[in-house]
């Protein structure tokens, strides 16, 4: 283990000095970029961080105060398996690839650039939000989500330099040239160009966009190229902060919308300062359905083709019986003249949608935990998930028009009811309105509920962010 060299690592970058070199170059870019588009206004404060310091379960969350610029980002790959072979497609039973195949080299470099230009993204996304935190806690863990996405990023660039040649160089530089919302250079993926201007969306977004990056980690963690697999199923140990974020996140302000409606005569938590369910629940329409499209299309060839080729599994492909899913089938409702109706997909070009099941069940283990914080606070009402086909921007269902339940509508029909389905901007404005900064010891802003715990065993009110 190679902590303390100036790039931590697991891969013996020591060994290899022209990777080293390469690496070394893009260091003071990816540190211009953090600067550029990292958190605003925290750079030189001390920060209750979690790093890596190994890949055992010892090593990987060593707890210390930080300053965000000289976090170890680093790059960890998991243990090697001993003979792993490959799991599925047309190669199963294979030696799993130490080298790129070159066959497949086109296709591997446009799925590790994908997941690559996610995770700065979601940083610049974010860029802003500490200065308008509801407490010194939730500070804490924003920053902790932002740190850890730029290592995301750091295992992403390692594998363009290190396997692809000039043309990893250069794409790994344009991970950092790319920008969130540009409209020259936006991010690949649309959902990681929209605005994260208020805390009730960041924690949508941890909820449902990081659960994404969990099954789609969790795929190619199934990947035949070895150097894949094994970084990201250690992404994955890092990923699970993000998601817990963003379901306690939201359930918090859940908690408090609850307590509220109790202090108001007329059950308005809007009226007590704080976000009523109703805006709750068009905020979550809004995130899931946007978090929806980021698994591609229904029907996919190039799911097929990544499948086919070993390159991109489905999440925890030992729990499936048949690996190489030729004469499967995935049975989905398509529009035809307007009307729904069931067709039967061959199931390797429907790989995208048996990963997006996987996550929609996932999301509603998340969205019962929120409904039974409303039971216990003797509230009658509940938050539901829309139904996958709602407000679709790709993929088959995108053109038409779908209400929350599923069933297809008029685009007249979708304007009219608009309002009481997304967030409107009166919606946003009141959001924001709430969004000011809370930032002593032990406090929380008014209208989210406090933790049940601290992190690492910490007390609520100690000092996850050392201001100088």
């Amino acid at each position: 283990m190679q902590l303390y060299e100036k790039i931590p690592n697991n891969v013996n970058l020591s060994h290899n000095r022209r990777l080293l070199k390469a690496l070394e170059n893009w260091l003071p870019d990816y540190l211009k970029w953090w600067q550029e588009a990292g958190p605003e206004g925290f750079q030189a404060d001390d920060i209750y961080l979690r790093t890596a310091i190994s890949v055992d379960s010892k090593g990987w969350a060593h707890f210390d105060y930080v300053k965000m610029p000289d976090y170890r980002w680093g790059i960890f790959l998991a243990p090697p398996e001993q003979d792993r072979k490959i799991g599925f497609g047309d190669f199963y039973g294979n030696p799993a690839w130490q080298e790129v195949p070159g066959e497949f080299r086109n296709h591997l470099r446009r799925i590790i650039v994908t997941q690559g230009d996610t995770e700065p993204a979601s940083v610049e996304q974010q860029r802003l939000l500490g200065n308008c935190a509801p407490s010194m806690y939730d500070a804490r863990n924003l920053f902790q989500v932002n740190v850890e996405e730029g290592r995301h990023l750091w295992a992403m660039a390692y594998l363009l330099h290190s396997h692809f040649g000039r043309d990893g160089r250069e794409e790994a530089e344009e991970l950092l040239e790319r920008r969130s919302g540009d409209l020259d250079k936006p991010r690949i993926l649309t959902t990681f160009n929209e605005p994260i201007e208020d805390w009730l969306s960041f924690y949508m977004f941890t909820m449902f966009t990081d659960r994404d990056g969990k099954y789609q980690l969790l795929a190619l963690a199934e990947s035949g190229f070895d150097p894949l697999s094994r970084t990201t199923r250690f992404m994955l140990t890092e990923e699970a902060h993000h998601m817990f974020v963003g379901e306690t996140g939201v359930g918090r302000v859940i908690q408090r919308a609850c307590e509220l409606m109790k202090l108001d005569a007329n059950e308005d938590a809007r009226a007590q300062g704080g976000v009523d369910l109703d805006t709750v629940q068009r905020y979550i329409n809004f995130w899931f359905s946007s978090s929806v499209d980021l698994f591609g299309g229904e029907i996919s060839s190039n799911a097929a083709d990544y499948f086919a080729s070993g390159l991109k599994g489905r999440e925890r492909e030992e729990r499936h019986q048949d690996h190489v899913a030729l004469s499967g089938i995935y049975r989905m409702p398509v529009v035809e003249d307007g009307r729904l109706l069931e067709r039967e997909i061959p199931l390797r070009n429907a790989m995208n949608e048996v990963l997006r099941d996987a996550w929609v069940k996932d999301n509603q283990r998340g969205c019962d935990r929120w409904n039974k914080i409303i039971r216990d606070a003797g509230i009658h009402r509940t938050l539901t998930l829309p139904d996958k086909r709602f407000n679709r921007k790709m993929g088959i269902y995108a053109g038409h028009r779908f209400d929350p339940q599923g069933r297809p509508i008029t685009g007249e029909e979708f304007e009219r009811h608009r309002g009481e389905w997304l967030p409107s901007e009166s919606d946003k404005a009141w959001v924001r309105h709430l969004m000011q900064p809370v930032l002593e010891r032990g406090k929380m802003a008014q209208w989210i509920a406090a933790p049940l715990r601290g992190v690492n065993d910490q007390p609520l009110d100690f000092e996850y962010v050392r201001r100088v």
